[in-house]
């Protein structure tokens, strides 16, 4: 990797480390605007909620098949992944090129949507909970639905 390539990588990931404490600071002040009272500290069914939400959305953004579509600007395949999800790099096209990084990787986007979950629930804590409850049920029927085929292919046996 030449020096000056190594140049833009860093400064767009200060460019989406920006954005990232622009939209931190949106969702600060939507709350402060919102004069709603301090939300109570999260409990652990609602961090334990989060989390799974977080890992299973940033997986069906990050890597499913069905979503391919919002990141194939950013993307180009590179193999099939895990079932129904694939393997994609960025492309290497200036400005393509950290976004197609912070959304391909799921880890990459689940700082961006536990923001989201986080903020969203000072705002709006029975949605929230609705749909980190309707994303942690996905979660455990996917689950349930790897376990089965794995109970199939002994069966087969």
């Amino acid at each position: 990797m030449g020096t000056l390539q190594g140049l833009r990588s860093h400064g767009g990931h200060l460019g989406a480390m920006a954005g990232f404490a622009g939209y931190a600071a949106g969702w600060a002040v939507l709350r402060h605007r919102s004069q709603r009272p301090r939300p109570a500290a999260p409990g652990a069914w609602e961090l334990l909620l989060t989390a799974t939400a977080t890992f299973r959305l940033s997986r069906l953004m990050g890597k499913a098949t069905v979503s391919r579509p919002l990141r194939a600007p950013f993307t180009q395949v590179d193999s099939p992944g895990a079932p129904a999800e694939l393997n994609e790099t960025p492309r290497e096209q200036p400005g393509r090129e950290t976004v197609g990084e912070l959304i391909s990787c799921p880890f990459c986007l689940s700082v961006w949507l536990v923001a989201t979950f986080t903020g969203a629930r000072a705002l709006w804590p029975e949605a929230t909970r609705t749909v980190t409850g309707a994303l942690t049920a996905l979660t455990v029927s996917d689950a349930l639905q790897f376990g089965h085929a794995m109970m199939a292919k002994h069966a087969e046996r």
